[in-house]
């Protein structure tokens, strides 16, 4: 529904009679369109290997750099005469030659941290690297949109910095009937109970009590929307695996969520870097390949974007473990039916022009990703929820 669609509803319907300037004012505070696109988050943990995962095999200075752990020509999955996949990205490369991935390069921020906590922070909250922020830009999504908890889903136990805005955060379920459950009566009661201490104040027993209560009625909603709907049984039997099964379902079975946030642990490959990796990007590839299948199966993938980043990338050259301590720059994937840029969205990293420190040199802001997502997708305004502007990019 459009803007003005929903204020002359809202208008007639209230008696109410808005001169113009004061239309526009309160115009510009409602979302630009009421949305039904979803987002789903995908962070490969721990600094996943770019320069290993999309491959310059026809670059000498990769060659050299990485003698032991460069991947040969033979071992690569090619999509240009001098790019290609990591050899365990099969599943993902038959999505991609299919026009469903947009592959970014150079993707970072100025100053970039090396930290995988800070980074990682930096990336959730949308900060510059020496600001701090309590909040994440997803939960200042939820906070502008005035949304409930169900609109941002974390499949996991805990909620990370993502969701959690000023005045609202977002969910973690692990799956929708153990949260329905562990909000049911008596446990819920007790949980409040327990808050009554005499140290906490009137509002934040107020606000604790309306959390709690935002959260059983969340839970009830989901519960009830996902009972019916089962996923395919072709996940792979891990827990990546089961996390994109669980987001399937909530889709599929037509929850009002908005976004979705998993992640795929184990990519800080310092030492032995290949197996390690060449295991990690098969479960990441296998599992999205039944995820985006699921989707369409249920003519969901349209209305889906799935965005894929990993807190920084990899040193250049390798260390001498055979792996590759932390960096900067990195690429990020961007899976979707209709995009309007597939395949390389732009050129790979230039290995002759790094940083002092070896690091790939970043082209793109990663806030000009989440500012394309919220403005071209979710169709609200960016600025307000990233505290700035940043350019827009073509993949939607």
């Amino acid at each position: 529904m459009k803007r003005r669609d929903f204020l002359k509803q809202t208008t007639f319907a209230s008696g109410m009679f808005f001169v113009p300037q004061f239309l526009k004012a309160f115009e510009q505070q409602l979302p630009k369109t009421f949305s039904h696109k979803k987002v789903v988050i995908i962070q490969l943990k721990g600094g996943n290997d770019g320069l290993n995962t999309i491959v310059p095999f026809r670059n000498d200075i990769y060659y050299q750099q990485r003698e032991n752990i460069a991947l040969k020509e033979n071992e690569i999955l090619k999509i240009s005469d001098e790019v290609g996949f990591h050899k365990s990205l099969q599943a993902l490369q038959k999505i991609y030659d299919k026009g469903f991935v947009s592959v970014i390069n150079n993707v970072g921020y100025p100053n970039p941290n090396l930290s995988h906590f800070r980074s990682t922070d930096i990336w959730q909250t949308a900060s510059d690297s020496n600001e701090y922020l309590q909040n994440g830009w997803v939960g200042r999504y939820l906070d502008f949109t005035k949304a409930n908890p169900s609109k941002a889903i974390e499949v996991d136990e805990s909620l990370s910095l993502l969701l959690k805005g000023n005045t609202q955060n977002g969910l973690a379920v692990t799956d929708a009937k153990t949260l329905y459950n562990s909000l049911k009566e008596p446990f819920y009661k007790n949980i409040i109970n327990a808050n009554t201490d005499a140290h906490l104040n009137e509002h934040n027993l107020g606000y604790l009590y309306n959390t709690m209560i935002d959260a059983k009625s969340s839970a009830k909603y989901i519960f009830e929307k996902t009972k019916v709907k089962t996923a395919s049984n072709n996940y792979p039997k891990n827990l990546f695996g089961k996390q994109l099964k669980t987001i399937s379902q909530f889709i599929n079975s037509g929850l009002e969520t908005q976004v979705y946030y998993a992640g795929l642990t184990g990519f800080d490959t310092h030492a032995n870097q290949q197996n390690t990796q060449a295991r990690l990007l098969e479960t990441y590839a296998e599992s999205m390949a039944v995820f985006v299948e699921d989707l369409q199966q249920n003519n969901n993938f349209d209305d889906v974007l799935i965005l894929t980043f990993s807190e920084f990338g990899r040193r250049v050259k390798q260390n001498q473990s055979k792996g590759t301590d932390h960096g900067a720059a990195n690429n990020v994937f961007v899976i979707g039916k209709n995009l309007k840029q597939q395949g390389l969205y732009n050129n790979l990293p230039n290995l002759s022009d790094l940083d002092t420190n070896g690091n790939i040199k970043h082209e793109i802001d990663f806030r000009e990703i989440y500012a394309t997502i919220l403005d071209k997708w979710l169709q609200v305004d960016d600025v307000s929820i990233l505290n700035k502007s940043f350019s827009k990019l073509k993949f939607v």
